[in-house]
């Protein structure tokens, strides 16, 4: 029996006419007003002149290179080049300088600037305060769970399909609640460093031991830690303030009245979580929980010293553990064009392009997999449920696009190609699922690999792209925004992913 393969997905985007937005359908048709003005005046020197510079306007608006069109590419080098030379690329944290003031205010760089953290009122059945997310910037709230899952990868097909069919359900029961605007899964492989195990043994070893188990011990910890590695898990539920202010004023208002919003969305998936994907353990993380896993996706070393920490004070020992939020982010931090520095850490990020051919549940398991003793793997899905209206005008558009390609290449005499046919029925069963009630589901991807600084961080891009490419999926290199990219795919603050259009 194999497992599903999944591929009911379109473009994000679809043009309006022969692939064109209709941004750059007006742009194109402005640039040929010279020519078409020159054609009426029979000045053929002029329009033989503007011809080539028409064609050049046209390849600059719409030819694609590596993800961005040439005059996009343009833009965003003269953006990256102005925020080096005003010193925007580059952050130093205030606790770092020694002028924090709020110690449980976020103090984070770039595209996390305008995070802002609260604790909410007591939720569930043991009054747990699960720290409510404030994106200034985006107008979002958010709620971080950490989840532990059995894994995928001695499960045989059928479970895979029912856990598949568990997913889906989860994204439908986000578009249902209309409250959800990003759902965010992240995965994180990092090096194992031992404090529990260290933790262990210093509890459990007898004086009395004898010497042989004692050196084999040693040994096995010496030569087995630093090749193990953890994986942890976070889910992420995003809300729009435009979407939760109604509700939020009749429980209340302020941040309270969001956070009780929030739990009800967050009840139903830690459900969901808990039932048909298969999660052992679904936390909802405090203040401190947050800003650890915050701390540990800047700096992942510092794990160890924050677990043991946590380990000495549950065992009764008097000192200080925990870490406030103004001290979760990096103390320094620089973005450049092709990978972003943090702290004693350097980070290359990847998004993650679907393959027409579609996949099946797990393939991007290769991509979690480090290469070397010490490297950090990070891979984070955002599912984002699009309203029924959107989703219909987005059908709808495909659609019409791909009616008049087929209709222009059937009269100029060219034969339909596999993909066209493949992406027709796409567009036509995406329709079908949408008149059913079933909901459409935004989905992108963003892979992180994080080495030491004094690394060779441009090799370690290099397998990451391997690894990318191995599991069948076709990496695009987030270059002169490695700084966003890495927030995506390595904080689990469900920001990062573009805003397109400024519609959640």
């Amino acid at each position: 029996m194999s497992a599903h393969r999944y591929g009911d997905y379109t473009k994000d985007v679809s043009g309006w006419f022969l692939g064109m937005t209709g941004a750059q359908l007006a742009l194109v048709a402005l640039a040929a007003v010279p020519a078409l003005l020159a054609l009426n005046a029979r000045a053929w020197g002029l329009f033989a002149l503007w011809l080539p510079v028409w064609a050049l306007l046209a390849a600059l608006l719409l030819v694609p290179i590596r993800g961005r069109v040439a005059g996009r590419w343009l833009g965003d080098l003269g953006l990256h080049a102005i925020g080096g030379v005003m010193g925007w690329t580059v952050f130093g944290s205030r606790a770092a300088a020694g002028t924090a003031e709020d110690l449980s205010e976020a103090d984070l760089p770039g595209a996390l600037a305008g995070i802002r953290t609260h604790d909410g009122p007591p939720y569930g059945q043991l009054f747990t305060r699960p720290v409510v997310v404030q994106d200034c910037a985006a107008r979002t709230w958010a709620a971080v769970a950490r989840v532990a899952h059995p894994g995928i990868g001695l499960a045989e097909p059928a479970d895979r399909d029912r856990m598949g069919a568990g997913l889906a359900e989860l994204c439908e029961l986000a578009a249902r609640t209309e409250l959800v605007d990003i759902l965010t899964v992240q995965v994180r492989t990092l090096p194992d460093d031992g404090a529990e195990r260290t933790a262990w043994e210093s509890e459990h070893a007898r004086p009395g031991a004898p010497t042989l188990a004692a050196r084999v011990n040693a040994l096995l910890s010496a030569t087995l830690t630093p090749a193990a590695v953890r994986t942890e898990a976070f889910v992420t539920v995003v809300v729009g303030e435009g979407r939760i202010a109604r509700a939020a004023r009749e429980s209340g208002g302020g941040v309270d009245g969001r956070a009780r919003v929030l739990h009800s969305v967050m009840a139903e998936v830690e459900a969901a979580l808990r039932g048909p994907v298969g999660c052992t353990a679904v936390t909802w993380l405090d203040s401190a929980g947050l800003a650890a896993a915050v701390r540990t996706g800047f700096a992942p070393g510092d794990r160890g010293q924050l677990v043991a920490a946590d380990l000495a004070a549950a065992s009764g020992q008097q000192l200080a553990a925990g870490l406030p939020m103004a001290t979760a982010g990096p103390s320094a931090a620089r973005a450049e064009m092709r990978h972003y520095a943090h702290d004693a850490w350097a980070s290359v990020t990847d998004t993650v392009l679907l393959p027409d051919s579609g996949a099946v549940l797990g393939a991007l398991a290769p991509v979690l997999v480090p290469t070397t003793a010490g490297e950090r793997r990070c891979l984070t899905v955002f599912f984002a449920p699009l309203p029924l209206a959107r989703a219909t005008r987005l059908v709808g558009r495909e659609e019409m696009s791909a009616t008049t390609g087929n209709e222009l290449r059937a009269r100029m005499g060219f034969r339909q190609r596999a993909r066209q046919r493949r992406d027709t029925e796409r567009i036509g069963a995406a329709d079908e699922k949408l008149a059913v009630g079933h909901a459409l589901v935004r989905v992108s991807v963003a892979a992180c690999a994080t080495v030491p600084a004094t690394w060779p961080v441009t090799e370690h891009g290099r397998r990451l792209d391997a690894s990318i490419r191995a599991a069948g999926y076709v990496p695009l290199r987030l270059d002169l925004a490695q700084d966003s990219g890495f927030a995506a795919a390595a904080i689990p603050l469900g920001v990062g992913l573009p805003d397109r259009r400024s519609r959640r």
